[in-house]
């Protein structure tokens, strides 16, 4: 008896209640010029996923600066193309935060991708 991976997919995806932008340094040609800009440019945009906490946040207090570094886990559609180092901007509700991709663990319903996220508190 086969898996039917479509409907644990439709199942799976149901639950994603937050949206992302991937961004990728990549080279873009200017239209009609044949010049090309390297840049930070979105290859994916509102895409429905879901995040979660991986690890509690850690500070490293110093005396000017809390620096905040925590890992969260990024839920998504095997069929989006995100890779390593690619800049990931959740959106959940109004909360807005960027992270750094780590590589892909794909499987047939879903993808798990490691998100760092390092901000001063």
């Amino acid at each position: 008896m086969a898996i039917d991976y479509a409907k644990y997919r439709q199942q799976l995806e149901t639950m994603y209640e937050d949206l992302v932008t991937i961004k990728r340094y990549v080279d873009i040609e200017l239209p009609g010029s044949g010049e090309t800009v390297p840049g930070e440019y979105p290859v994916h945009t509102d895409v429905p996923c879901r995040i979660s906490q991986k690890a509690l946040g850690t500070n490293g207090q110093t005396e000017s600066v809390n620096n905040i570094a925590y890992e969260t886990k990024l839920f998504i559609s095997p069929q989006v193309e995100i890779k390593q180092g690619d800049k990931c901007i959740v959106t959940r509700g109004n909360l807005i935060r960027e992270y750094t991709a780590g590589e892909p663990f794909l499987y047939p319903t879903h993808q798990e991708i490691s998100l760092q996220r390092e901000d001063k508190a």
